[in-house]
């Protein structure tokens, strides 16, 4: 199968798919953390969707694609989680308020531009947020925990012709914070490859936190590829 990544920086599920002897190509605006530039499109991922492309992957190499198979998108969640959303209020927050909804606005048109993709298969990650009454409920909500990783974090799927992931290996859910989260989800602090705790603002702080963990990875290449 032919299969995009879309906004996927770390390679997580790229890697997986890559096992499973599929065309997959990982693609963000940022440079892979994955060691894998030959996988990599760094780029803006919009003129990808359609398909019928000719594109550079981070190691030099030009490929065409007439259509992707399949398409899992990661879109940043920063304005669109519920977790954010103390800082909407405009009473209190003024000028930033009003630019977080701006940002929020662009942040929907985004998440829609995947799910209008022209492709057969698509799913679309990401937190709990407005998405689900903005766009629709989830078609399921999966658990780090089931896919055999000892974190708490729920994570919302918007599918299309594809089916629900099946839990592979369900364990322990790990110390769990006040919030709902768990310790291994990072939600208290992200630490960098040194082990250096990251502050709140931290540009690695967001895509540490956004990483996808192994065994999710795992269950969408071995389900979804097919």
């Amino acid at each position: 199968m032919k299969v995009l990544l879309a906004c996927e920086e770390s390679q997580t599920v790229c890697i997986e798919m890559r096992n499973l002897g599929h065309e997959a190509y990982s693609c963000d605006i940022t440079e892979s953390s994955g060691g894998h530039p030959e996988w990599h499109i760094q780029q803006d991922v919009i003129p990808l969707l359609q398909g019928n492309y000719s594109f550079i992957t981070s190691d030099g190499v030009e490929h065409y694609i007439d259509k992707f198979d399949l398409i899992i998108a990661f879109p940043p969640c920063t304005f669109l989680t519920v977790t954010g959303n103390r800082w909407f209020n405009i009473e209190k927050y003024g000028d930033n308020a009003i630019q977080r909804y701006k940002n929020r606005e662009d942040a929907i048109r985004f998440f829609m531009l995947f799910v209008n993709a022209t492709c057969d298969k698509i799913a679309v990650e990401n937190p709990i947020g407005v998405m689900s009454t903005i766009y629709r409920k989830p078609d399921q909500i999966i658990q780090p925990y089931m896919f055999g990783d000892n974190a708490r974090k729920s994570t919302c799927l918007w599918l299309k012709g594809l089916p629900l992931l099946q839990p592979t290996n369900i364990v322990d859910q790990g110390e769990i914070l006040k919030g709902g989260y768990s310790v291994n989800a990072s939600a208290n602090y992200a630490k960098d490859e040194n082990g250096k705790i990251l502050s709140w603002n931290d540009p690695l702080t967001s895509i540490i936190r956004s990483k996808t963990f192994m065994g999710i990875a795992k269950a969408m290449a071995e389900q979804w590829a097919i």
